[in-house]
């Protein structure tokens, strides 16, 4: 077998240089790949230090524009969307002139409720059509987005509409997965009893479900929808205009909206899709990630259709009905791109190769992607060799929803490393510093002796605030290590110079590639009525990368019991999402803190993944033998059967 090569390929190596040695002649460059209205006067302006970076400043443009308007001439009845529903059965081909068609009705729906530019507009929708026409026919009209996964419980929606003051919410009657419905109008009737900006809901009719109707708030989209004219001209934006909200969590308890703008990101999205992916003219693309979630933001949406890509959108589970239903759609649509997260890889590989790959060919596929955490080689390995017959491209992206598109990935065209994320993209001049000097570390690392990624120069992509917050996006990121953007995750650099990327440092659980803050699972466990205090850590998990070990003080009086377990997990599915995957409750009578009342997380995530050895020093505790307690009475998850916790 020949020998492949490590070097990044000589295209991707060159055109990096040119990023890193003249970066703004290097973007200006690449922001020819969307349309202007009015072309930009200063490529870019501001620093990490000051955070008031800008990008493209003075230029004028649409984002709706740029994903939809400008492919008719060329594109019209080229397919921008299969859609396929959580029944196979359900689906339908949506062209470029449809789609067009569809986002000017839903725009002019919009601007006969009220909605001017500059009002935030929550959606909250299953993977339907609608989804990505809301979203675009917000940014048609200026408004700006706040999209919700639809797997969030009323509680998790009223505080994101609440933080973002949203006014308009457009919801579904409801929406099916795996098939169950989900009740999607009724989660928001709940939410917005506590909501008191919401003036109108608009609920596109998809389900069929019977909800409650208030006439007084409650819009049915479809009847409005007839009225409408079926073109709505769009609204210039300057470069800086917020696009969208999207909240991710946080090491504090308050979700953080992060706001991405409009120029700078979608030249961003743009370019990274095209080039990570290897995209040619025609391919079918498929990235199984759902709106909610940035890559649905970047990836399903904005950087795909500005590429005048026809795209896959999908409203099921992957093994539902069937194990092989994934690889079905691939078939179906003959997929060429396929990028899904590692906890879906690894789920399907414990089903087994003939319960998901039996039945299928797959032999359209040419680059396989993953998103959402590093995937482990067991996982690659079946990905390459299984899923893709070994002849298939792997990119093992890293990335955040607040740089807007991918930092680090592999090159296509060479060598894939199991597990590294190998290269940074153009524009990207990534660094390891030692996480307590701050010192940069250069050279070969391993895996123990990581550091703290950051990033040193700003990039198109990056979001550049968070909503109503400024001082908490500054605190967050770019005081943490002066002069560097720090996105909270540990890495190390191989001898090879690749990136690989560790995981967070800060109180965040990595769920499937959802990223939970550890405050706001114990905000929600903690208001259980039988629950005095909380802490969370997060534990190794074969299918889902982490999920929940708990440590729960119950209140006075209150007896522990398996059913008490059971009833706090099934309140943190109802009031934070089903996401939230508690393993191990573990009843204690006190928690390690410091005599100033802090919790020494250290020491629960050592106790709770088994390394007490390495509990270190324990003089500041407030009650040492706390932790001998902690131990004592530890659930030894490891050798838990399956539905017996």
């Amino acid at each position: 077998m020949q020998k492949r090569k490590l070097q990044m390929s000589e295209g991707w190596l060159t055109q990096y240089q040119r990023s890193i040695d003249d970066n703004a002649t290097f973007w200006a460059k690449k922001s020819e790949i969307i349309d202007w209205i009015k072309p930009w006067n200063t490529v870019t302006s501001g620093s990490f230090q000051e955070g008031n970076v800008k990008w493209f400043e003075e230029g004028i443009l649409n984002v709706s524009y740029n994903c939809v308007d400008r492919h008719l001439s060329k594109y019209a009845d080229r397919i921008a969307f299969y859609w396929e529903g959580d029944n196979p059965k359900h689906s339908q081909a949506l062209s470029y002139q449809a789609l067009y068609d569809r986002v000017n009705r839903f725009a002019n729906v919009l601007k006969t409720l009220g909605v001017k530019k500059g009002d935030v507009v929550c959606i909250y929708l299953p993977m339907i059509v609608e989804a990505p026409v809301a979203m675009l026919a917000c940014a048609r009209i200026g408004a700006v987005h706040s999209v919700i996964f639809g797997g969030f419980s009323p509680v998790a929606i009223a505080d994101r509409v609440n933080d973002a003051k949203c006014t308009f919410i457009i919801t579904a009657d409801g929406g099916y997965r795996g098939g169950k419905s989900i009740p999607l109008k009724t989660n928001v009737d709940e939410a917005i009893k506590n909501c008191p900006t919401v003036e109108k809901v608009l609920v596109v009719e998809h389900a069929h479900n019977i909800n409650n109707w208030n006439d007084k708030i409650d819009v049915h989209y479809y009847k409005l929808a007839q009225q409408v004219d079926v073109f709505c001209p769009i609204e210039p934006m300057n470069a800086e205009d917020p696009l969208f909200i999207l909240y991710t969590s946080g090491s504090t308890g308050k979700p953080k909206g992060v706001v991405h703008t409009t120029a700078g990101y979608l030249v961003y999205a743009a370019t990274t899709h095209k080039q990570i992916f290897d995209l040619k003219d025609g391919d079918v693309y498929w990235c199984t990630a759902d709106v909610g979630w940035i890559t649905g933001h970047s990836y399903v949406i904005y950087g795909p259709l500005a590429n005048a890509t026809t795209n896959v959108l999908f409203e099921g589970v992957p093994s539902y009905p069937q194990k092989s239903r994934f690889f079905d759609v691939v078939d179906k649509y003959k997929v060429n791109i396929f990028y899904t997260a590692p906890t879906a890889i690894r789920a399907l590989q414990a089903e087994g190769d003939d319960a998901v790959l039996a039945n299928t060919k797959r032999d359209s596929l040419r680059i396989l992607g993953t998103v959402g955490e590093p995937i482990n080689r067991e996982a690659w390995h079946w990905y390459h060799d299984k899923v893709g017959k070994g002849k298939c491209s792997i990119v093992d992206t890293w990335w955040q929803t607040e740089t807007g598109g991918v930092m680090i990935s592999p090159d296509h065209t060479q060598y894939q490393k199991p597990g590294s994320a190998m290269y940074p993209f153009w524009g990207i001049e990534p660094a390891i510093l030692d996480k307590n000097t701050a010192n940069e570390l250069k050279g070969a690392l391993t895996a123990h002796d990581y550091g703290a990624i950051v990033i040193k120069r700003p990039w198109p992509g990056m979001m550049r605030t968070l909503w109503g917050d400024h001082k908490r996006y500054m605190d967050s990121y770019f005081n943490v290590y002066l002069g560097y953007y720090f996105p909270g995750d540990g890495a190390y650099r191989d001898k090879d110079g690749h990136y690989w990327i560790s995981g967070r440092l800060d109180d965040v659980i990595s769920i499937a590639g959802h990223r939970i803050g550890t405050a706001e699972i114990e905000s929600v466990i903690d208001s259980h009525e039988a629950v005095a205090e909380t802490a969370v850590v997060g534990i190794p998990d074969a299918i889902k990368g982490e999920v929940i070990y708990a440590y729960v003080i119950l209140e006075k009086g209150i007896t522990p019991s398996e059913l008490l377990k059971q009833d706090i997990m099934e309140w943190v599915r109802k009031t934070y999402g089903p996401i939230a995957s508690i393993k191990v409750i573990q009843w204690v009578p006190m928690l390690p803190k410091t005599r100033s009342g802090k919790i020494m997380r250290r020491i629960l995530r050592k106790i709770a993944h088994f390394e007490e050895q390495q509990i270190g020093d324990t003089s500041t505790l407030a009650d040492a033998n706390c932790v001998k307690n902690l131990i004592a009475n530890r659930s030894d998850y490891r050798i838990v059967k399956k539905g017996s916790q």
